[in-house]
């Protein structure tokens, strides 16, 4: 009951904000939120006194499908993410309903919380069509907080993610068909991955099952060359909204694939690989040349998670327990590091205005806090060694290179390339004469000081101290390798194209 418990706490705070609550809409939601990170904390608590933190009950019985829970090392840390994040985008977003956008506090406090507590549930499922269900509805809470409260082409921007994530769920439905015919044909209908997993390989369906799940986490990640929704939504939606988007809720597509796609599709994924490599390659450059080259802060942002998405996609289809390992640990690290930059460049932008690199120059010497947290968020992105993302990126790229060493030659141009669009950003903005309507800038206060200074934090205690993760997240890449061994795909198999 604690896993279902842990989902429901943010999903009727959200209902709650349907009461009369007006000014203390707020303050209810930080509560709940607050509380959902204490139990948070509890599970974690659980989970490493070794309680058993499955549930399992009948749901449809003539579809095989169950109310199923549960938690391994990689839903658990995406669990921990997601309930660390929302409370600091609803401190660091405390005037946003007030500011912009056409609703109330009430409205935006319920959707972040609504999308808190079906983001939870989606890493905590262990049945095939309940994590199709929960993938499904969390695009409705973002739709809204991006077409609600968002910039001057909020609704295009909200409908261009509707549509993009409507696509892969419509075909992700062909594979949750399928995978009900496939476990039918094997006497008895059923969801739950774990039955799944045990099935004999076979399935003539099997390419095509995979494929569509595939297609839809790619959308989701998202990857070149269907990336393109996410610069815009980030650009028009507030930063807040931006980090849960990019921070916890695109994780679901590469949460799927080692969920889903590895475990249940072994073969076929060792097969699919070459193309994953090559996007995966192409989606680091492109992603970083994009972010170089772009004159707004928060496309910038956007584009530099395209890169870094392509880091996570390639650790995972390097069919390594290091490579594994990395890229659940990316996915920690990068929403930290990007919840960071979204953060305080929504801080920056409120303040003057605008989110074009032209229009700022000096800003360190007016608000040199702000310049401050600005550049250690940057040079977490950048992969600096002490901080988080350093530990992981430099696993992946390891990982990558003892499989095909060009490989993770190409990758680590992309941790040059970072370097060159983090560096050159806060060169233009924070650097330099100061910038006209620079000047009057205010720095960060001390409720902002304590959000984006929280995050710095953790990206520092995770980069001394990665074991903290890494040990919770090991076992479930050394349950996704044996899973590869089984299909006779072992970690002395290139993947994509011998050597010499």
């Amino acid at each position: 009951m604690l896993l279902t418990i842990l989902g429901l706490i943010p999903i009727l705070g959200a209902l709650a904000m349907c009461a009369p609550l007006g000014k203390q809409a707020r303050q209810v939601g930080l509560a709940v939120s607050v509380a959902t990170l204490a139990f948070a904390g509890y599970v974690v608590y659980a989970y490493l006194a070794g309680e058993s933190l499955v549930i399992t009950v009948p749901w449809i019985p003539a579809f095989g499908a169950y109310w199923a829970l549960g938690l391994d090392g990689m839903g658990l840390v995406m669990v921990v993410l997601t309930a660390i994040l929302t409370p600091a985008v609803l401190v660091a977003e405390w005037g946003v309903p007030k500011k912009i956008g056409r609703w109330s506090a009430r409205a935006f406090v319920g959707l972040i919380l609504l999308l808190e507590g079906l983001c939870l549930f989606v890493f905590m499922a262990n049945d095939v069509l309940l994590f199709y269900l929960l993938f499904e509805a969390t695009l409705i809470p973002m739709y809204f907080l991006i077409g609600g409260f968002g910039g001057a082409r909020r609704g295009y921007a909200a409908v261009k993610f509707l549509l993009f994530g409507l696509a892969g769920g419509l075909i992700m439905l062909v594979s949750v068909i399928g995978v009900y015919s496939w476990s039918a044909s094997q006497g008895a209908p059923s969801y739950l991955i774990s039955d799944l997993i045990a099935l004999p390989d076979g399935s003539e369906y099997g390419w095509l099952l995979m494929i569509c799940f595939l297609i839809a986490f790619i959308l989701k990640a998202p990857m070149v060359p269907v990336h393109t929704w996410l610069p815009t939504a980030a650009e028009e939606a507030t930063p807040g909204t931006s980090v849960l988007m990019v921070g916890v809720l695109d994780k679901i597509g590469t949460f799927g694939m080692i969920k889903i796609c590895v475990a249940l599709f072994p073969v076929e994924s060792q097969i699919a690989a070459p193309v994953m490599i090559a996007l995966a390659l192409i989606s680091i450059v492109y992603g970083a040349l994009a972010a170089i080259g772009s004159p707004n802060l928060l496309r910038l942002v956007a584009y530099t998670s395209v890169s870094h998405f392509g880091f996570m996609v390639l650790g995972i289809y390097s069919f390594t327990t290091a490579g594994t390992s990395g890229a659940i640990f990316y996915m920690v690290n990068h929403g930290f590091s990007t919840g960071a930059l979204f953060l305080v460049l929504g801080f920056l932008i409120s303040r003057r205005g605008s989110a074009r690199v032209a229009d700022y120059g000096g800003v360190q010497k007016v608000a040199p806090v702000l310049a401050g947290v600005l550049l250690l968020a940057g040079l977490s992105s950048l992969a600096l060694p002490g901080m988080s993302s350093f530990v992981s990126e430099f696993m992946v790229m390891s990982a990558a290179w003892s499989r095909i060493p060009w490989v993770g030659a190409v990758a680590a141009l992309g941790t040059v390339l970072a370097a060159v669009y983090i560096l050159l950003m806060y060169q233009r903005t924070m650097t330099g004469p100061v910038a006209g309507e620079v000047a009057g800038l205010s720095d960060l206060t001390l409720r902002e000081r304590v959000v984006s200074g929280g995050l710095v934090a953790l990206m520092l205690v995770l980069g001394f101290l990665p074991n903290i993760a890494l040990g919770v997240i090991e076992p479930t890449a050394n349950a996704t390798q044996a899973v590869m061994q089984v299909a006779g795909v072992t970690d002395h198999q290139p993947e994509f194209g011998a050597e010499g």
